[in-house]
């Protein structure tokens, strides 16, 4: 909103309302903003939710630290997302599609923790609201900005062509004259980055560009379920999925800004994606959300997030990578998050399969989300595979650890654009 008083303070020529028009200053500003509101309201929220007495359910898994976390305040995640809306809002330009598909996500996926958080509270326990209903919550956001990127004519890119000035011996690189919708992504490790989902329907002959479209549709769909749901298990321990967030968060915003900018999209060689740069603002006000939060939820947690917050966090992350035209970056950046989920996946698809093989069941770690495997001791009374290490390590050492990872994953996957 104040995004467009500028632009009307501009209009009357009173000095310093350009300030308005620089994504930089914008993007600044909503950072700082979130990162107020997290700090000084957070605080508020939080003795609001302990005064309703909406305190974390805990089951003894024998880890340790564990059962002192009792009663501490959970959907702390309104706090993140009253923290990104309210920068977002003021200082974001609202007409943009993409700061519109970015508040929908938001609004959606929180909404859709909400409830689950909701029905734990209500019904004093871990089971909330069914898989299922979850699955549909994101499929039906996955539907929403797959085909709003598929039919809406502000969705746009500009295909980088490289050619070889053989007189100097030097790469130039141009960009197409014209704007163009297309279902194309980034794809690393190959010397022309741009990879076009309608080449693997090549086959459907005139219908080609239609199928790549549907295929789009259904890699968005998985990358949301996937990473928000990666997120959502990786919330166990104290800061970790706070913390890892926010890297991605830098990583991502540092993509949007170059990718949106022709300059330096030229200089990188790297798709140009008009208008995106506008996510740049969004991804500012996610990050000092969640620095903010991780003032209250480093270890000890004051307060968490709940599923009001980690699924809200991995669809944020899904559908800004799918916008910036990086989902197919998604594996490495977040590797974390889908290491976590395929931890969970192997441990029970094993446990499953020795069951009935053996009528016993048994365990590849000793316990999962990987992050808790770390928690417990090795020959500890449970049979897996993997003991290591002997020694619990502590909450604190894991998710430092787990953040120094998540730095070295955003910096190998800005080197996957150039290692071609």
């Amino acid at each position: 909103m104040l995004y467009y008083l500028f632009n009307y303070l501009e209009d009357l020529g009173i000095p310093g309302a350009r300030l308005m028009d620089y994504i930089t200053f914008r993007s600044g500003a909503a950072l700082l903003l979130s990162l107020f509101i997290a700090l000084v309201f957070g605080r508020k929220i939080i003795d609001r939710l302990q005064l309703m007495q909406v305190g974390e359910i805990i089951r003894d898994l024998g880890l340790e630290g564990q059962m002192q976390k009792k009663g501490t305040p959970t959907m702390g995640g309104v706090i993140i997302i009253i923290s990104i809306l309210v920068p977002c809002l003021l200082f974001g330009d609202l007409s943009s599609i993409y700061m519109m598909l970015m508040i929908v996500a938001t609004l959606w996926l929180g909404t859709l923790g909400f409830m689950d958080d909701w029905l734990k509270m209500k019904r004093h326990n871990k089971d909330g609201m069914s898989g299922k209903f979850k699955i549909v919550g994101q499929v039906g956001l996955g539907l929403i900005v797959g085909l709003t990127m598929c039919l809406s004519p502000d969705i746009v890119m500009r295909e980088n062509i490289e050619t070889i000035d053989v007189e100097n011996s030097e790469t130039v690189i141009s960009y197409k004259s014209e704007d163009v919708k297309s279902p194309q992504t980034t794809i690393p490790f190959v010397k022309n980055n741009n990879f076009d989902y309608a080449y693997l329907t090549g086959w459907m002959g005139k219908y080609a560009a239609t199928g790549g479209w549907i295929l789009f549709v259904i890699v968005t769909i998985l990358a949301i379920s996937a990473t928000s749901n990666g997120a959502n298990l990786t919330d166990g321990l104290d800061g970790l999925c706070t913390g890892v967030s926010a890297i991605i968060g830098v990583a991502l915003a540092i993509m949007a800004y170059l990718g949106g900018n022709i300059i330096y999209s030229s200089y990188l060689n790297i798709m140009y994606i008009p208008g995106s740069s506008e996510l740049v603002v969004f991804m500012a006000a996610f990050i000092g959300a969640l620095i903010g939060f991780l003032w209250y939820n480093a270890f000890p947690a004051q307060v968490f997030m709940g599923d009001t917050g980690s699924l809200t966090i991995g669809g944020i992350i899904a559908v800004f990578a799918i916008l910036i035209r990086k989902e197919l970056l998604i594996p490495i950046l977040c590797a974390i998050f889908f290491v976590e989920d395929l931890s969970v996946m192997i441990q029970v698809v094993y446990f499953k399969y020795t069951r009935k093989r053996t009528g016993t069941g048994k365990r590849i770690f000793k316990m999962t989300p990987l992050h808790h495997h770390f928690q417990k001791p090795g020959n500890s009374g449970i049979e897996a595979l993997i003991q290591a290490p002997l020694r619990a390590v502590p909450e604190s050492k894991i998710v430092t650890r787990f953040w120094i990872i998540a730095v070295f994953l955003a910096a190998v996957t800005f080197v996957t654009l150039k290692i071609r």
